[in-house]
């Protein structure tokens, strides 16, 4: 009886992620190509673009200034061959796909609120509140939930772009993880991985061998292959697979051959709670992709999260959210606040930590600008996968100039995932290990 009770304090925490081929994420992809395509001719281009994807039909819209020019369909259809829609079977095509641009200039009423002439008082784009998390749950300080249904999908999409294995994949996937935690927050067992994968029409015996031959390649090539690249998931992973009361739900509606685009209608920012934390700490509503880093829906939040992963890196705390807001036009944030969850490792309240942090962090926009070098045509790569948790290191990226013409650059991606404060915030929180 003791050891039931016991079992009854555990709880269960889902996350969910989705492919590049997912018709939200397709969007946002595109969204974030033609801003990348527009500040690597102009860094100080502002960006609002939305994206709108249905049976092989794209639509742009938005609002734009900028000094370059940039050719819209060919940066659409290169980003959608890139994701892997390039079959007429799947009714959404790089090649055909039709593709609409409304496309106009920014309002003057809002550049007059954002510009300064002093560029370090710029205002913030927009009111709002924008959230950062992290937890020393993984070594990349992100949600276990989140950072193994990340890696399934990401896994399941390398698999199918190589093309050696499970050749019947098409790009549109899903994945959902539930893991149990004991009372003290810590995982236990992997309770239920869900994965749905668009796939070719399979002939044969009906829907019952699909699903059985999709769920026999999961457990043989794709399990194996992400407990193989990553350590933190193989223990749970194998025990996953020995676990009776463990649940792997595969394709549950038996059948998944229309998708993408075609199945389902996408938009930009529709995936806000994949792209951030996975349901864990908080959100404040704001999407990110197509934006230009002086919506602070979208720098302020990665600023957040600079600064959660700087206080869990550093020993202050186990886990911290992070929330900071602002006012249109107004460069100061409106306030600033740090819930460590009841884990500080330091004698002091979370309010007197966010106090310290905001001595630590210039969370203006332009600073916030500056110092994660924010200009950079460095956002694509975020629109798949999450834009947190991910791995900063500097590459090499191809973009069309005002002739259609491809040039380089080399672009930091990530940034706010450096731990380049680390040593300041031990010193200012006064850690043993400094």
């Amino acid at each position: 009886m003791k050891q039931s009770c016991l079992k009854a304090k555990n709880y269960l925490f889902t996350s969910e992620s989705v492919s590049e081929g997912h018709p939200d994420k397709v969007s946002d992809q595109i969204s974030d190509a033609i801003l990348d395509n527009m500040l690597a001719q102009d860094p100080q281009a502002h960006v609002a673009c939305e994206t709108l994807c249905t049976t092989g039909q794209v639509v742009i819209a938005g609002e734009v200034s900028c000094k370059g020019w940039v050719d819209i369909q060919q940066v659409v259809r290169k980003t959608i061959a890139e994701i892997g829609y390039t079959k007429a079977d799947y009714k959404f095509e790089a090649e055909s796909c039709g593709i609409m641009t409304a496309l106009h200039a920014q309002s003057a009423d809002i550049n007059m609120g954002v510009s300064r002439a002093n560029a370090d008082e710029q205002g913030a784009g927009d009111q709002g509140m924008m959230f950062g998390y992290a937890t020393d749950e993984t070594d990349n300080y992100m949600p276990l939930t989140l950072d193994l249904a990340h890696t399934l999908v990401y896994t399941l999409a390398r698999i199918r772009k190589e093309g050696q294995q499970m050749t019947y994949l098409r790009p549109d996937s899903k994945s959902q993880v539930t893991i149990e935690y004991d009372q003290d927050n810590n995982p236990v067992r992997i309770d239920t991985i869900v994965l749905s994968t668009q796939h070719d029409p399979v002939t044969g015996e009906g829907l019952q061998v699909t699903g059985e031959l999709i769920k026999k390649d999961i457990i043989e090539i794709l399990l194996p292959r992400v407990a193989t690249r990553d350590s933190r998931y193989g223990h749970l992973l194998e025990a996953f697979l020995k676990d009776p009361n463990a649940k792997l739900l595969v394709n549950p509606t038996g059948n998944f051959v229309i998708g993408g685009p075609h199945g389902d209608t996408g938009l930009t920012g529709r995936k806000i709670i994949v792209d951030t934390y996975g349901g864990r700490g908080a959100h404040g509503g704001g999407a990110f992709s197509g934006k230009d880093p002086s919506k602070v829906d979208r720098s302020a939040a990665y600023a957040a999260r600079w600064i959660a992963k700087h206080l869990v890196a550093a020993g202050v705390a186990h886990e911290a959210l992070v929330q900071v807001s602002y006012a249109i036009g107004v460069a100061q944030p409106v306030s600033l606040y740090v819930n460590t969850n009841g884990t500080a490792q330091v004698q002091m309240s979370d309010a007197e930590i966010a106090k310290i942090v905001g001595q630590l962090f210039d969370l203006r926009p332009a600073a916030i600008i500056r110092d994660l070098k924010l200009t950079q045509p460095m956002y694509q790569e975020t629109a798949k996968y999450g834009h947190v948790g991910r791995t900063n290191e500097v590459v090499t990226k191809t973009f069309f100039d005002a002739d259609g013409n491809t040039f380089e650059r080399e672009v930091e991606l990530f940034t706010w995932e450096k731990l380049d404060r680390i040593d300041k915030v031990k010193a200012a929180f006064m850690m043993a290990d400094l």
